[in-house]
């Protein structure tokens, strides 16, 4: 088996850490957790975990832009599969189901964004979080057009801009994982028939988009 290169290794070493934190952050919370914890259960030294993120705090932030990637992967994939677009709608709100208020998530979530209050190289963390997941939801819409036959949408081509439908979608997703994170039984309803509704009303643009383009 070939060695390692240099940066091979620590790509390695951080994936571990990541990987250990987030079972951790999810088990215990952010303050429960120390980073003693961590680098035992990934089988490094806490000076590994220094080196490579420097304090709790970045490598939390790892683990959210993971988790984040994660799951934001799933529904993309759900979005751009080539199945029937009514069934692709329908598996990305199960989704939304299944998966908005999942309870460690979101109280690791909330529990950053509390601390954030009176440390503000934390709250840029969590605004620069935030932002990367819009941009990836905003990836998403882009791609589900492209399925429909539609690479290059412009702007002006859309009653409403793709960012401003991924920030709704992300504000009513995080308000929605909050709400049920607390009480399981609020219902999905309003925010999957968002979500319906968005893909519905994009779904329906294309063939006037690509009447459009073509003229």
């Amino acid at each position: 088996m070939p060695r390692l290169t240099r940066a091979e290794r620590q790509a390695l070493t951080r994936s571990e850490l990541v990987e250990s934190a987030k079972r951790r952050f999810l088990s215990t919370g952010f303050a429960g957790t120390s980073v003693d914890d961590i680098a035992e259960d990934a089988g490094y030294s806490k000076g590994a975990v220094y080196s490579n993120f420097q304090d709790k705090r970045n490598l939390c932030r790892a683990v959210l832009d993971a988790i984040h990637h994660e799951k934001l992967g799933e529904i993309a994939a759900i979005a751009t599969s080539g199945i029937v677009l009514e069934n692709r709608i329908e598996m990305l709100t199960q989704w939304v189901e299944d998966t908005a208020g999942d309870v460690k998530w979101t109280m690791l979530e909330l529990e950053f964004v509390v601390l954030s209050r009176s440390d503000p190289e934390l709250a840029a963390m969590i605004v620069n979080l935030r932002d990367d997941a819009q941009e990836m939801v905003t990836a998403v819409l882009q791609s589900f057009l492209s399925g429909l036959g539609i690479s290059d949408v412009g702007e002006a081509e859309l009653p409403v801009p793709l960012d401003s439908v991924a920030n709704f979608l992300l504000s009513t997703g995080i308000g929605l994982g909050i709400q049920r994170a607390v009480d399981p039984s609020v219902s999905a309803g309003p925010a999957t028939d968002a979500l319906r509704a968005a893909f519905a009303i994009l779904a329906s643009l294309a063939p006037s988009i690509e009447a459009m383009a073509e003229e």
